[in-house]
């Protein structure tokens, strides 16, 4: 007997690009509303937004198929939880990581200040070990064929670390490259334009270019998310972090609800099929 898993992870388009980038600079802008708008710091804000994760990720893992609002939910989350994470890693309570008269990050620990080079180089190993654990385990790293429990672990599992790495790489380029937030971003979007063309380039694996592309879309997102909420005077457009995480939520949200559209007139004809096939009862006419 042929045991059918229905896939949970969605196909791989420029759609699915445009609303991971959505994503993470949502992830960007909502992570420092909580942590520096709200003031909640980012040890509480790291707290509130893991378990977030945990519960958002609960809920995709025992979904029986792809859904889009649940699939974008958990990247969402990892992107907001990975901003708070990379910030709390890397910063500290000096004055250059402080809005103008503030004096504290928030309530508890006010971060570890290892640094952005340092916290890039735990996260990288801690990436590589994930992998390194995938490999060994035999599953397949192609998200299109990943139909278990287990390999859907190990998928969220990257996930939220390469999202964490890539906010200390975009603030890195934004804060401390001299690049600025521009920069930064025009740097990135630069070498997601040479994935791009890799991928005509038969030697290279189109999944070792995923994963570099998806780590990449973070700092990318990191990037834009700063340009538009920081001050005129630091290279932002002083949008605001709500305001711009309220434009990026109804971006997203929109998104969301297109892709789940197109998942059920997907699903439609299989449906259709799979009634045709079922046996008639004994006696229907």
């Amino acid at each position: 007997m042929t045991t059918s898993v229905m896939k949970k992870l969605p196909e791989v388009t420029l759609a699915f690009w445009i609303m991971k980038i959505a994503a993470t600079t949502l992830g960007e802008t909502a992570g420092d509303l909580f942590s520096q708008t709200l003031k909640l710091g980012y040890f509480l804000t790291t707290i509130a937004l893991f378990l977030v994760f945990v519960v958002t990720l609960v809920i995709q893992l025992r979904a029986k198929r792809y859904n889009p609002f649940f699939y974008w939910t958990v990247i969402l989350s990892t992107s907001m939880a990975g901003t708070t994470m990379s910030d709390f890693m890397n910063r500290d309570a000096s004055a250059q990581y402080l809005a103008p008269g503030a004096t504290s990050l928030g309530w508890g620990p006010q971060g570890l200040g290892l640094g952005y080079p340092e916290g890039a180089a735990i996260l990288v190993s801690i990436l590589l070990l994930i992998f390194l654990v995938w490999k060994l385990s035999g599953m397949t790293f192609q998200i299109t064929e990943i139909v278990t429990f287990r390999g859907e672990a190990l998928f969220w599992s990257a996930i939220l670390v390469s999202n964490t790495l890539g906010t200390s790489m975009g603030d890195f380029l934004s804060d401390s490259s001299g690049l600025g937030y521009l920069g930064g971003a025009s740097l990135v979007t630069g070498l997601l334009l040479v994935l791009v063309a890799l991928m005509r380039v038969p030697a290279v694996p189109n999944v070792l270019l995923f994963w570099i592309a998806f780590v990449l879309t973070r700092p990318l997102g990191a990037t834009a998310g700063d340009l538009l909420t920081k001050p005129v005077a630091k290279g932002g457009l002083n949008l605001g972090t709500a305001g711009s995480s309220a434009v990026l939520l109804a971006v997203l949200f929109g998104l969301m609800a297109y892709a789940q559209l197109k998942e059920r007139r997907a699903a439609a004809p299989e449906f259709a099929v799979a009634e045709e096939a079922r046996p008639q009862r004994a006696g229907h006419r």
